[in-house]
């Protein structure tokens, strides 16, 4: 467990927070001009909070000012995002296996180790996947490293789900004919009760076909632990609900809940057998894939 003290005077050995990611910088050729780009240094973005919680380097003074924010206070944060991108990984090979190969990743964040088409593709070539944020760096990086035409980024924000749903790029590659697995992985969260993620999460399943399925983690009000970190992500990030497990069960009301249930993100389909209780960091997120019937 990291300790207070380890997360005050610093990341922990092997967390890389560093400046913008030279991979971006190449790929546009020069030092970005980031208010260009409609990137605002100062101000920390969901996108980039995240992979500076992962250990990236595509990321602001800003945004690492929130994860040693939450860290200091909730040291075991610090594991959140490693979970929720195994979980990922996780559940996207799930899928493929019950034969899904279209993927709409909502809220899909900056690219790293085991995106969502990577993942898809290692089961099945031919599996196409659109992913959409909202945060301008993401489109950057995708412009750089997404190169065949069964990917596609669109930039949009998903609290929209009719610009989303009606983007050319998801026209293109998603058919709504056939089943989709619709991916809300770690951010339904950063979405305020008064935006109604519900009805959020229900305009996307209302336009995918029996046979879907939606893949959801989100931040667990499991204890105390959760209740602290919650407080320091809405002053630190101005997002970040930490709801109880019934609420986040709610977004899978009419579907069919799938084995083991909506668990802590290590109890997901784990690789191998876990023998130990879930400890503070894992019980932070939970995850739950349902069907569509």
């Amino acid at each position: 467990m990291t300790t207070r003290a380890e997360v005050r005077s610093g990341p922990p050995r092997g967390r890389a927070l560093g400046g913008p990611s030279l991979t971006l910088e190449a790929a546009l050729g020069t030092e970005p001009d980031w208010a260009a780009l409609g990137i605002d240094p100062e101000v920390p973005s969901i996108a980039r909070v995240y992979n500076a919680f992962l250990g990236g380097t595509d990321n602001f003074p800003a945004d690492r000012r929130v994860v040693e924010g939450v860290a200091a206070a909730v040291p075991e944060i610090l594991t959140v995002a490693t979970l929720n991108r195994a979980v990922l990984g996780r559940g996207v090979r799930f899928l493929v296996q019950q034969g899904i190969d279209q993927f709409l990743d909502l809220g899909s964040g900056l690219p790293t180790a085991e995106n969502t088409h990577q993942v898809a593709r290692a089961v099945n070539p031919g599996a196409r996947v659109v992913y959409v944020d909202k945060d301008p760096l993401v489109a950057a990086h995708a412009a750089a490293l997404i190169g065949d035409d069964l990917t596609a980024m669109v930039t949009a924000d998903l609290r929209s789900p009719g610009t989303v749903l009606a983007a050319p790029a998801v026209r293109r590659l998603i058919d709504f004919d056939r089943p989709v697995a619709l991916l809300l992985v770690g951010i339904l969260h950063h979405l305020h009760d008064d935006e109604d993620p519900r009805g959020v999460v229900e305009a996307y399943l209302a336009a995918v076909p029996s046979g879907s399925y939606l893949f959801v983690s989100h931040f667990c009000d499991s204890g105390p632990e959760a209740r602290e970190a919650e407080q320091k992500f809405l002053s630190l990030l101005g997002t970040g609900r930490f709801r109880t497990e019934t609420e986040i069960a709610a977004f899978f009301d009419g579907l069919d809940l799938l084995e083991p249930g909506l668990v802590p993100t290590p109890l997901w389909h784990p690789d191998h057998p876990v023998t130990t209780s879930p400890q503070v960091g894992d019980r932070l997120i939970w995850a739950g894939i349902a069907r569509k019937p």
